[in-house]
């Protein structure tokens, strides 16, 4: 089907639907009857994409624009534009907001909508449609009012929910706070939806069939009363399948909230906490403010009284922690039980102050997406290589699940962070790869590595190995057919 407008982009996987796309189409208003939406993933061909969108013969391609799919877009409107110069080409998302006069996508595009945009993409079209198109070149989305905004929850279509794609909703918009590497920083204010009409949006879903929600709230508990109401919504309708991804601000965690979060069974919830680091002075520079005593308390609640899984993030390379002391606030995050620790490298985010942190801490960036800082006056070059080694690694070992006996062994020591270094280090000189691996050739390196580096019976490491592979296979055959076929065990 042939559409005067079209909303494309390249997601990061096909699991992911595009969010903002269905914002953009449910917020049309009449424009929707000539709209359609078209997502591809990472992996495409370019041609491709590009062969689809000139058989359209669309007036306008609006795409969204991020950090991971900023070159593969670009790639893609350079070539659209040389065969379709006639088609208007709106470009919008986080990547292009900020500082947009740098990058080549700009250059292509004959319009930019800043922020959030579904007012201001809707008036741009109509204009365009109607043969007015505006001499400016780019247009501030500003903050649209919610209470006025289309929900974009019907246009979640059977498709996606028939393929599993994970169903993002938002209770809420902005943050509060002023983390100097994060984009939230700067929205300052908190605006909520209407929370009644936002629950009969999470009915209808249901309804369909939809049982695994991802909010992408910034800070999901920032209010205790809307908190508890959304939480309680959904456990008075729990049904088996269900699973809740929040992100939480982790040194609040009212009692009034904690009943209800126990009561859900494991597995439901996960919680995403953005530590980023436990040193007080490196927080205080990136405008950062924690309770480091509350982070903990709540943490080990989570942990010990609650089935969450707690997802928990770090950042290498901010300005002023060194190799030391992000291993100390490593060591002390996983002594609080944490579900998943994500290790990530700083990135210079368009827009974020991080970016004016340059000469004093001497932050040296990468050109290409996704700008990941490449040194600092406190971590070398090769330190932040062998930190990138160890987050692939521990993905793979602990994050995984797949170890649980043989990582119990390897982590032992004084200093888990230690211990797991010395191994990222020595499965690094064995392999030179990062990916790759089959789960059975890091399970047999998993037991050299106990044997040859920490001494262990072989006879010991082996059983440790053969605990793994009975738990993996019990949790395949508890597998419906589909996904047990998947599971790479």
């Amino acid at each position: 089907m042939n559409s005067r407008i079209v909303l494309a982009t390249i997601n990061a996987r096909f699991q992911h639907a595009a969010f903002g796309l269905r914002y953009l189409y449910a917020n049309l208003g009449a424009l929707r009857e000539v709209t359609q939406i078209q997502e591809w993933s990472l992996g495409v061909r370019e041609r491709d994409v590009v062969e689809q969108l000139v058989a359209l013969e669309p007036e306008i391609v609006g795409f969204s624009v991020y950090i991971w799919n900023v070159d593969e877009v670009t790639r893609v409107v350079q070539m659209f534009k040389r065969l379709s110069p006639q088609t208007v080409v709106v470009i919008g998302g986080p990547e292009v907001s900020f500082e947009w006069e740098e990058t080549p996508l700009f250059d292509e595009a004959d319009y930019l909508v800043r922020g959030e945009g579904e007012v201001a993409f809707a008036k741009l079209c109509g204009e365009v449609m109607a043969g007015r198109r505006p001499p400016e070149k780019v247009f501030g989305g500003g903050l649209p009012e919610l209470s006025e905004l289309q929900w974009p929850y019907p246009h979640y279509s059977d498709f996606d929910l028939k393929h599993g794609r994970i169903v993002y909703v938002e209770a809420s918009r902005g943050c509060p706070f002023q983390c100097h590497f994060c984009l939230s920083s700067l929205d300052k204010q908190v605006r909520a939806f209407p929370l009644d009409e936002f629950l009969e949006q999470m009915e209808l879903l249901m309804s369909r069939g939809v049982l695994r929600f991802k909010f992408v709230d910034r800070t999901f508990n920032l209010k205790q009363a809307t908190s508890n109401r959304i939480l309680s919504f959904f456990l008075e309708r729990y049904r088996e399948g269900m699973f809740l991804h929040f992100e939480m601000i982790p040194d609040r965690l009212p009692e009034e909230l904690r009943p209800v979060i126990a009561a859900f069974p494991p597995g439901v919830l996960q919680f995403e906490v953005g530590i980023q680091s436990f040193n007080p002075e490196v927080c205080a520079r990136i405008g950062r403010r924690q309770k480091f005593e509350a982070i903990e308390h709540n943490l080990r609640f989570l942990a010990e009284e609650t089935g969450v899984h707690v997802h928990a993030d770090l950042i290498a390379g901010l300005p002023g922690e060194d190799l030391e002391s992000f291993g100390a606030g490593f060591d002390r995050l996983h002594a609080l039980g944490v579900s998943e620790i994500q290790l990530g490298i700083l990135k210079r985010l368009r827009g974020t102050p991080i970016t004016t942190a340059g000469e004093e801490w001497g932050m040296v960036y990468s050109p290409q997406a996704p700008y990941e800082v490449l040194r600092t006056a406190h971590l070398s070059f090769q330190e932040l290589q062998g930190l990138q080694r160890f987050s692939r690694y521990w993905d793979l070992v602990v994050n995984s699940g797949r170890f649980r006996a043989l990582s119990g062994a390897l982590l032992s020591g004084e200093s888990v962070f230690e211990e797991f270094q010395r191994f990222s280090e020595w499965l690094w000189d064995e392999t030179r790869e990062t990916a790759g691996i089959s789960v059975k050739r890091l399970g047999r390196f998993l037991v050299r590595f106990l044997v040859e580096c920490k001494d262990m019976a072989a006879d010991k490491a082996a059983g440790l190995l053969e605990r793994d592979r009975d738990a993996a296979r019990r949790a395949t055959a508890a597998l419906p057919d589909r996904q047990a076929r998947h599971a790479g065990v």
